[in-house]
């Protein structure tokens, strides 16, 4: 009953964005949940002791090693860069990555851990590494280790597509399983244990590195009752251990731990081992071999409460938004109709009275159009990400799945992206057509590109597994220039085709005056204000997609994530009708940048709560990792203020057309 340090707490939730998916709308995962629907397409593989049917089922089972990745640090590495040196494999097929996988850093090895189904292994020596401290290259891989122990560096290994996770006790009798383990760990000069080391009593020298060179892996089966022969993988558990071998030649994991001084010099051996025990599992089924995971993460009562918080805040708003239509509106528009003479039109005020101005033009509107172009493009791509992450397509084993989606999505997404930038500037009499579409395809893009670009080169330079490789940037750019911009230029032909779009009043020839505003009908109250609404609805969600992202936690909860995504649309919507409504009775008849901004602040929310969680909650430690982190925040954020401006923009839109189409104006 040692105490847990906080840095091997769950932090809610668990490992790489882009990994996981849901297998149910929401709810908390159970035994056996997974049955009926599961990873799409994704074949079970059969093992088997004799290996002789190898046409129905496998004897040998394969261990991968994927990229090494702290909680103090955004830089994750290969495990066989050249700055670590641990066990390689000789020989061995390395998976195939896929586009998501790549951008997320992940770098999937063989690795020499080598298994037979049901054959048990005691003491199995892996490799032996020598460091001479008088050396220069083995003090300065020495030196790295040590480093990646203080950050609290984790390996991250793969049996049957499914993680090796490490299982321990945390505080209030839960059991977590985390889906990594670590290098090492530090007890301080002070004698403090830092991270792992409050594991073991034995790790106790001051001033001392413990490295965990040994693991105990045991591996849990499901035997196939019906069907095709062999047994099926379900679960894939270790426990680190650090042993200094007294006979390296013929380990026997016993005796003291492997402890590495700050003061050590002179020759320094350390003997990487494993053994391997196989378990029946008749509970656990093939299907849900996930939950065991998603089940150590007790946070979906959390998710209900802020589905509710959400729910109140837009029952709220559309009670606000019927009371002013049916109403309000409906009065006015009726009084308005009745009228006879212009002398009667004279005594109204209000929204009625800009019915001349309200389609006038926008200042910008070149930039405005763009801006609704690139939202459009995102705002359909995330609904369609969303769904389909909903029904399991994008699911834990189909790893970088989310992300590839949602790259080829945007690609092939660029046709709407151009017709509705086109359809728009047409409509706000622009005539630079060519202008138009050379910004809406290289503007949005080019912004992220470049920051994207900018975050690579300090990946490059600090030798991370992030940095994408110069191949796939050239492919990034090959499906942008491409596929995406002529797309953007087919879509912008057909927006330019059609006729402007029809507005159910005229414009006036001269501008109306616009009177003295209050305090709150002037511009900047107005669009703060907005912000607040849509980003109460996210708050407590994005607290855990930024813990998948930053802190490396597991994220399955996409329904949830879409029940908040409609949420945000619908609140987003009709928190700027309200303030587009209150901004037209004030006679202030300049709507569109105002809608546009007014839901589109919710991003600069979002800016200011990345901070707060960075400064709050992360153990980030660092330049790089610090220019990193607000690096790709910055991206983050100008796809949240396109996506959320986008919504603001057509909901307005769609308020002004209808209020304004049953006024009778001669």
């Amino acid at each position: 009953s040692l105490p847990v340090p906080p840095s091997l707490l769950p932090r809610r939730l668990g490992s790489s964005f882009p990994e996981t998916a849901v297998m149910s709308v929401g709810a908390a995962p159970g035994p056996r949940r997974g049955d009926a629907f599961y990873l799409p397409g994704l074949a079970p593989v059969n093992f088997c002791e004799d290996g002789k049917k190898s046409g129905e089922c496998k004897a040998e089972i394969e261990l991968f090693v994927n990229r090494l990745d702290s909680v103090e640090s955004v830089l994750p590495y290969e495990i066989y860069s050249k700055k670590f040196d641990f066990c390689q494999a000789s020989e061995g097929k390395r998976p195939s990555e896929n586009l998501g996988q790549v951008l997320f850093g992940e770098r999937i090895e063989p690795s020499p851990y080598k298994f037979i189904f049901n054959k048990e292994d005691t003491c199995k020596l892996v490799c032996t590494k020598t460091y001479h401290t008088e050396k220069a290259e083995d003090k300065q891989k020495l030196e790295f280790l040590k480093k990646s122990m203080l950050l609290n560096y984790q390996h991250h290994w793969i049996v049957d597509n499914m993680p090796v996770t490490w299982c321990y006790d945390v505080e209030d009798g839960q059991r977590f399983c985390n889906p990594g383990f670590p290098i090492g760990c530090y007890i301080t000069d002070k004698g403090h244990a830092k991270d792992a080391c409050v594991i073991n009593s034995e790790f106790h020298e001051r001033d001392t590195f413990y490295i965990f060179n040994h693991v105990d892996i045991k591996i849990y089966y499901h035997v196939v009752e019906t069907g095709s022969m062999g047994a099926r993988l379900v679960a894939a558990k270790l426990e680190p251990k650090s042993f200094k071998h007294t006979h390296i030649d013929k380990p026997d994991c016993s005796g003291p731990p492997m402890d590495i001084s700050n003061k050590a010099s002179g020759e320094i051996k350390i003997a990487y081992t494993y053994s391997v025990s196989f378990e029946e599992d008749k509970n656990i089924r093939w299907a849900s071999r996930w939950d065991y995971i998603l089940e150590s993460m007790p946070h979906t009562h959390i998710q209900w409460f802020s589905i509710m918080n959400s729910l109140v805040i837009v029952l709220f708003l559309s009670g606000m938004v019927a009371m002013i239509m049916l109403r309000t509106l409906h009065k006015d528009i009726a009084r308005y109709n009745q009228m006879d003479s212009t002398e009667d039109a004279q005594e109204e005020f209000g929204w009625k009275l800009v019915h001349g101005d309200i389609f006038r033009p926008p200042r910008k509107g070149m930039l405005l159009s763009v801006f609704l172009g690139s939202g459009t493009q995102i705002l359909i791509m995330t609904f369609v990400t969303l769904f389909f992450a909903c029904l399991g397509f994008l699911s834990p084993a189909n790893r970088g799945a989310l992300m590839t989606c949602a790259v080829v999505l945007w690609v092939l997404l660029g046709t709407p992206a151009g017709y509705v930038a086109a359809r728009f500037y047409k409509s706000f009499g622009g005539e630079k057509w060519k202008t138009n579409v050379l910004l809406t395809s290289f503007l949005c893009p080019g912004i992220v590109f470049a920051d994207f670009f900018i975050m690579n080169l300090i990946l490059w330079g600090e030798g991370s597994s992030a940095a994408i490789p110069f191949g796939t940037l050239v492919a990034i750019l090959a499906l942008w220039f491409c596929i995406s911009v002529p797309l953007t230029f087919i879509g912008a032909y057909f927006g330019f085709k059609k006729n402007a779009i029809e507005h159910p009043v005229r414009t006036n020839q001269i501008p109306r005056q616009i009177p003295e505003q209050s305090f709150y009908t002037k511009p900047l109250p107005g669009i703060i204000m907005g912000g607040i609404l849509p980003f109460g609805c996210i708050f407590i969600q994005l607290f855990f997609i930024l813990n998948s992202i930053w802190s490396h936690q597991m994220y399955y909860m996409f329904g949830f994530l879409f029940l908040v995504f409609i949420i945000l649309v619908i609140t987003c919507s009709e928190a700027t009708i309200l303030l587009c409504y209150f901004h037209l009775c004030a006679e202030d008849y300049h709507w569109q940048w105002r809608s546009f901004l007014t839901s589109g602040f919710t991003a600069v929310y979002f800016l200011i709560y990345a901070v707060h969680y960075f400064f709050s909650k992360l153990q980030i430690t660092g330049t790089a990792s610090t220019i990193l982190y607000f690096g790709y925040t910055m991206i983050m954020v100008l796809i949240f203020f396109l996506f959320t401006g986008t919504i603001g923009f057509f909901a307005c839109f769609w308020f002004v057309t209808k209020i304004y189409s049953v006024v009778k104006v001669d």
